[in-house]
């Protein structure tokens, strides 16, 4: 070997020692400045409500304050796409959902890929959605909506969170399941859309429980089916939509990722502290209360969910025939 290349070598050696130091150093004075979760909708839904949540229990956790954003848009890319470009050590977290795992094969130009560009730190919650019309309307059952919705092609409306996001996928899948042919109307977020809902602009949702329990309770709004497999035990007397002959099985999981090029140590920090705090009796019941269940799974266990719900939803969207630009 050259004097030269021993050098040479040495050199790489060095530098590649001084990067590894530098980085478990960073991740063991994590953090150093205040902590942001992004959020890609609007205040008042689901999203938002477990991102305060978490921020609230996560900040005297780390001792620094824990902020949350709210960046809607595009079916919850545009926040995704924020997040996504940050190189900040983890300091900006993003709190991420089903819908990420739809639009990676319902948008045609997404400016990030998430499985690549995003490093997964827990999944939070499972939420079932659930199948809502105006306490006005005159449907007993989803049969009753359907046939309904079968003498006017068309005509009758459901509201989502946007395109691409669970909603928009759990519309589409009823509608092949059906027969029937709705207007798909899309809103940045849960509160527009109950909104709406509640003024009869739109006929119906399928939007998580979160949101429109409150309704659901005060007798303004009628739920006619959960649309997971199961029932709900938040309501437990609605009907899954398989009970009622449609198959359709969908969720809405909502969770926290990084990006890809946070180091690995504040991901585990990140997800040692998080999940202390979704297995925590009060936080317990305060998701029970919303009708969430809390998840807390490994960075790897998300890796492979994220995985799987994109393969499923590819499916689907080949089916109803969805792209966006």
């Amino acid at each position: 070997m050259t004097h030269r290349r021993f050098l040479s070598m040495t050199s790489v050696c060095i530098a590649t020692a001084m990067t590894l130091a530098a980085a478990a150093a960073q991740a063991q004075n994590w953090p150093t400045k205040p902590v942001s979760i992004v959020v890609p909708f609007p205040a008042g839904g689901t999203t938002d409500v477990l991102a305060r949540a978490i921020a609230t229990k996560l900040s005297p956790a780390i001792g620094q304050p824990v902020v949350v954003e709210n960046k809607p848009g595009a079916g919850a890319t545009l926040g995704a796409a924020i997040v996504a470009k940050v190189n900040d050590g983890g300091h900006t977290l993003l709190m991420g959902a089903v819908h990420h795992t739809v639009a990676t094969n319902v948008y045609k130009n997404l400016s990030y890929n998430f499985e690549k560009d995003f490093a997964p730190i827990t999944t939070v919650a499972m939420v079932p959605n659930v199948m809502v019309v105006s306490a006005k309307a005159p449907y007993a059952s989803v049969n009753d909506l359907v046939a309904a919705a079968k003498a006017k092609p068309g005509k009758m409306s459901y509201g989502s969170n946007g395109n691409g996001t669970a909603q928009h996928m759990i519309g589409t899948q009823f509608q092949l399941e059906t027969g029937t042919e709705l207007l798909h109307v899309p809103y940045k977020g849960s509160a527009p859309l109950t909104t709406d809902l509640l003024g009869g602009q739109v006929d119906m949702s399928f939007d998580t429980i979160t949101p429109v329990l409150p309704f659901i309770k005060e007798g303004r709004l009628k739920p006619l089916a959960v649309t997971t497999a199961t029932r709900s035990p938040t309501l437990p007397n609605v009907p899954t939509l398989k009970e009622q002959g449609v198959n359709v099985d969908i969720g809405t999981w909502f969770g926290l990722l990084v990006p890809a090029k946070t180091p690995k140590d504040v991901v585990t920090r990140l997800n040692t502290e998080v999940v202390k705090i979704l297995r925590s009796p009060d936080f317990v019941k305060q998701m029970h209360d919303i009708g969430a269940e809390p998840v807390g799974n490994t960075p790897e266990e998300m890796a492979r969910q994220i995985s799987a719900e994109t393969e499923k939803f590819a499916a689907l969207i080949k089916a109803g025939r969805i792209a966006l630009d």
